[in-house]
Formats: structure tokens, C-alpha cells, sequence
């Protein structure tokens, strides 16, 4: 009996053996294209030899930047193919923060020990000023500019490293995760084995989340080639343009399983007109999963009445937990069953960390239990295990855990120890189920209570004039006074007149008193695209009040044509610089 695969290179060849399986891509005018997987697997492997022709030795690191397309897959099959490791980057997509990105590029690079840049030809330029930087021993190149060399495509091993990802940095600078081959596959193998294909029903998804994120990669991409199946893929910013776009391919091509984070379901909902939707029958979306932030019952629930008319059904949605350190998903929801919601008494929750169920309370979301092979423990301030309704820090043990942080051995030992991982996020056990409250760092400190900020942000979010998903909650105690002050920072729309700001920033303090009942000390009104993001998309609330402290919280100036084009040269001469052939 043949072993099973026990590389991502391996998955790929076994693959080869389906063509009719693999990734069809969807643009903005919902055009499509196919790539099968036998096909990856011949790109892949010019590009492993063009790789070892450069220079590239096995277990080095080589990062890739593209946006969603075929050239990302040949890069990254193509550098495992090589028996280097591939470190995806998110490309350059705000260019009015064109600045920021090379900064955190740069000390990407380097964190990762890259020593090339594969980059695509379009956005290229614009990354050459992070290369130049970070200095890679072989340089920034495209796909075209590897030297011809005969195909190369080592199999690997379980031990090797399958990727260095980047942790979402909303609380720290993002971290290099190193997860072997071992650790990707389980996750892989843990996710296909919650849907598997029957007679009558064979699984399909489509997603727009990014390729550089463990959601859209491990989540998305490698479960299609474990299967292997076809997975259809749209550009994040199509999606953002147009979110109608997400569930007009789900109808199209009858897919069962898609995934966003909360805010994707709150925008489709907002955005999508009945007229973009004619025709479509949402039915066979049997696995609507939701995850990668806080997850709002409120936000799901208009989801579920907004759609249903369109075949949608409540009891698909699912919410999820996760992170990069376990290679994504750590936790689910029943699948089938729909969403849970907990409302807990507000002032035990703040004061002793204990959730006690109260209707008038705060309304938390289940994220289900651990996933077969994986183990969760609520621990208090001395390392005790806790048991249900009292407050701890999550701490996860399972197969798909990360070997470490690469090249930190420190860090990697303080949140690592004894197979255990310590996430630094918080939550409570109610029948059986996990409930996260929010992260360690995150938590608003008022007068000695903890209180989650995603509850104040959330509160906001509805208002007329303020952007949905665009608010920063966060307490902080001004050097020589006796108390902390909570400071929320909201981004207005764009065009609100001065005087609709003044009432704005009113209509703020009174729906957070009436949410949370928390007064907020300050309300701060912001240029849309003002506050901090990570790569993917997350806010940064530390980075928010930092800047602010230091009076720099503004919105970047705009690009503009100009400033685009002496960007885009200066980049490709700073590429050229690199050593790009």
C-alpha cells in the first residue's frame, strides 16, 4: 500500500494524477482562468532549477510577493521545489503608506534570512526600496529573470520546514513562524477530514482572503490539494471593490465551503444590492466558517436575514478560532448547527473574571471545541488549569503547532514549553464550549476591571458617518494622574462636515455608555485610512494610542499620480541595485 503524502511537494505529485483539479482564478469582470495542478507542478519545477542555478541552496529561505494569480504558485511550489523555503509577503496595497511598507518589508526580510526575492513584474518596483534594504545575498528577481536551468522538484521531508508565515502583529511586530512539512500537512488533513466527499456531495470552496495569510493558504489552497479538488479564487481587493463578487462565485460554481473574518459578512451585507445577486441560489454553501477576529453574533445574524432569500441558511455559519502559531485553526463550531451566542453579566466578568449567564449582559460567540488531535486549558495567573466560566489565558497543544520562531530562541521559549503553546488570548468554558473575551494585551484596564475593547468598537459601528470596522478602543493612564482614561479612536466617512463631526463624536460616547456601559473619555474622529493595519487588515490598537501619544496619528498624504511614478522609479532602480538579473 502506497505511504501517504508526507510533503507539500508530495501532496502536488499525487495531485498530478487528477488534471481536472487544481485553481480557477476570477477577475473584476468575472472572467476566468484554470491552472490544474499537474501544471503547477511542471512551473514549479522550472523555477526549482532556475532557483539552484542561482544559488539557492535546500533550507534556505527565499520570500515571494505577488498578488493572488498563477505566478504565486509556480514561485511558491517552485521554491519548495528547489528545497528552499518559501516566505510569502503581502504585496504593497496602500500605496498612500507606500513608505511604511518598505520599513516592514525590510525587517521581514531580514527576520526571515531571506537570501532572494521572487517579486512580480507589476508590483516589483514598488518592493525594490524594501530589498535594497534588507540586502538578500542573490537579490530581488522575477520569475522571468531566473536563469535556464533543467526542472528540479526535490520531494523533501516531514521535518523540513514547508514556510516561514508572519503572526498578524496587531499587538507586536509580526514574528517569522516556521512550521514544518509535518505541522502544515496535520493542520491540512484536520480541516478535509471535517467535510469529506460522499456520493452525493464533493466538496468545493472559493476565497478572496490573501495568499500570504495562513486563512487563504493552509486554509484555502491546501486542503483543494490534499483532496485534491479545485478552489476558486478571487483578489482580495476585487472583493473589496465588490463584495458581491465572493457570493456570485459561491452560487456559481455550487461551492460548500467558504471563509471570511467578521468584517468580510458585515460588508457584504452592507454592500450588495438585491440586483447583483439575480439569479443566484446560495444553497449548497454548507460551510460558511467565521474567523480570524472577533466574531459579532449581530454581524452574523443580519448576514443570515440579509441572504437567506437568496437560499442562504443560518445553520451554516461557523465560527472558528485560530492563529499562526498552530498553522491556523486550533477550534470549531459544530458544523451544521449554526452559531452560539453567550450573554454574560458584564461587571463579574470585569472585575472577577467570571462569566456568569445574564440576558441583559454582553452577547460572547462560541468558537466551538478543539479539533480532533488538538487540546485547549484555560489557564489563571499561576498556571491552573480553570474550569467553566472563570476567565484565563488560552494555551493550545496540537500537531500542527510551530517549530518556533525563527531565529528567536527566547521568544520562542516563553510562549512555547512542555508541547504547549501560550496564544495570549483570554476566554472562558461554558458547556463545554470555548468563548474568547479578547487578547491579553488588548484588554481595556478601567478602574482596576477588565473589559474587552472589540464590545466598545462594535458599539460605534452602526452609527451613521462612522466607516464600519474602523474603530479603536483603548485605555491608557497619563503620567502623574490616579486613574485610566478610555480613548476611543473612530474614522469618520469620507466628506462629514466639521459640525456632523462634533455631533458624530456625542453619538459615539452615547452608544458605547449604552453597549458597555463604559463612559469613554475621549473620543478622537479620524481621516478615513488613518488608523494602523497589519498586513492583513487587523487594527493595531497599541500602535494607535503610540502615535497618538507622539502626535502622529494622521491620515498619509495621497499618493497621487506623481508621487506613484517617482515612487515606482526609484524602486526599480533600487531593485536593479539588488541584483536583480
Amino acid at each position: 500500500m502506497r505511504s501517504a503524502p508526507a510533503t507539500l511537494q508530495e501532496l502536488l505529485s499525487r495531485a498530478c494524477a487528477f488534471p481536472a483539479t487544481g485553481l480557477r482564478f476570477v477577475d473584476g469582470a468575472e472572467r476566468e482562468s484554470f491552472l490544474a495542478w499537474p501544471e503547477v507542478a511542471r512551473r514549479a519545477a522550472a523555477v526549482g532549477g532556475g532557483l539552484a542555478a542561482l544559488g539557492v541552496e535546500p533550507g534556505e529561505r527565499v520570500a515571494l510577493v505577488y498578488p493572488t494569480g498563477t505566478a504565486f504558485f509556480e514561485a511558491f511550489f517552485g521554491i519548495l521545489a528547489a528545497g528552499a523555503v518559501p516566505v510569502p509577503l503581502y504585496p504593497p496595497v496602500r500605496l498612500a503608506r507606500l513608505a511604511e511598507y518598505q520599513e516592514r518589508t525590510a525587517a521581514m526580510l531580514a527576520a526571515a534570512g531571506a537570501v532572494a526575492v521572487l517579486v512580480d513584474r507589476r508590483i516589483g518596483a514598488l518592493a525594490g526600496a524594501a530589498i535594497e534594504r534588507a540586502r538578500p545575498r542573490l537579490g530581488g528577481l522575477t520569475l522571468a529573470e531566473l536563469p535556464e536551468a533543467p526542472p528540479r522538484a526535490l520531494a523533501g521531508a516531514p521535518e523540513d520546514l514547508a514556510l516561514v508565515q508572519f503572526s498578524s502583529g496587531t499587538t507586536v511586530d509580526p514574528k517569522p513562524v516556521a512550521l514544518t512539512q509535518d505541522a502544515v500537512l496535520a493542520q491540512t488533513r484536520a480541516l478535509t477530514a471535517l467535510w469529506p466527499d460522499s456520493a452525493t456531495v464533493r466538496h468545493s470552496g472559493v476565497s478572496w482572503l490573501p495568499l500570504y495569510h495562513d486563512m487563504g493558504l493552509i486554509g484555502c489552497v491546501f486542503p483543494a490539494l490534499e483532496r485534491p479538488g479545485v478552489l476558486t479564487l478571487l483578489p482580495p481587493e476585487r472583493f473589496v471593490g465588490r463584495p458581491a463578487l465572493w457570493l456570485r462565485a459561491i452560487a456559481r460554481h455550487r461551492a460548500t465551503i467558504s471563509v471570511a473574518p467578521n468584517f468580510a459578512y458585515a460588508l457584504a451585507t452592507e454592500r450588495i444590492d438585491d440586483a447583483e445577486l439575480e439569479g443566484c441560489d446560495l444553497a449548497s454553501w454548507s460551510n460558511a466558517l467565521c474567523g480570524a477576529e472577533t466574531v459579532s453574533a449581530a454581524t452574523l445574524t443580519a448576514f443570515a436575514a440579509r441572504f437567506a432569500r437568496f437560499g442562504f441558511r443560518a445553520e451554516a455559519l461557523a465560527p472558528v478560532y485560530g492563529l499562526s502559531e498552530a498553522a491556523l485553526a486550533v477550534t470549531f463550531a459544530p458544523l451544521g448547527a449554526g452559531f452560539r451566542s453567550l450573554r454574560v453579566a458584564r461587571e463579574p466578568l470585569a472585575a472577577e473574571g467570571r462569566a456568569r449567564p445574564d440576558p441583559a449582559g454582553a452577547e460572547v460567540v462560541s468558537v466551538g471545541r478543539p479539533l480532533a488531535g488538538f487540546a485547549v486549558e484555560l489557564r489563571g495567573p499561576g498556571g491552573g488549569a480553570l474550569g467553566e466560566g472563570r476567565v484565563g489565558r488560552v494555551f493550545v497543544s496540537g500537531p500542527s503547532l510551530m517549530r518556533e520562531y525563527l531565529g528567536r530562541p527566547e521568544e520562542s521559549e516563553r510562549v512555547l514549553a512542555g508541547g504547549w503553546l501560550d496564544t495570549g488570548d483570554l476566554g472562558f468554558w461554558h458547556e463545554g464550549e470555548l468563548y474568547l473575551t479578547g487578547r491579553a494585551k488588548d484588554a481595556l484596564i478601567l478602574r482596576g476591571r477588565n473589559h474587552s475593547p472589540s464590545e466598545v468598537e462594535a458599539a460605534v459601528d452602526a452609527l451613521a458617518g462612522v466607516r464600519r470596522g474602523c474603530a479603536v478602543a483603548v485605555s491608557h493612564r497619563p503620567e502623574g494622574e490616579a486613574t485610566d482614561r478610555l480613548l476611543l479612536f473612530v474614522e469618520h466617512r469620507r466628506g462629514l462636515e466639521a459640525a456632523a463631526r462634533e455631533t458624530l463624536a456625542r453619538r459615539c460616547r452615547e452608544a458605547v455608555l449604552a453597549a458597555a456601559g463604559l463612559a469613554a473619555d475621549e473620543v478622537v474622529l479620524l481621516a478615513p485610512g488613518t488608523l494602523p493595519r497589519t498586513s492583513s487588515g487587523k487594527l493595531r490598537r497599541g500602535e494607535t494610542l503610540a502615535l497618538h501619544l507622539a502626535g502622529r496619528l494622521v491620515a498619509p498624504p495621497p499618493a497621487g499620480t506623481l508621487g506613484l511614478a517617482r515612487a515606482w522609479w526609484r524602486g526599480r532602480r533600487a531593485l536593479a541595485r539588488s541584483g536583480a538579473r
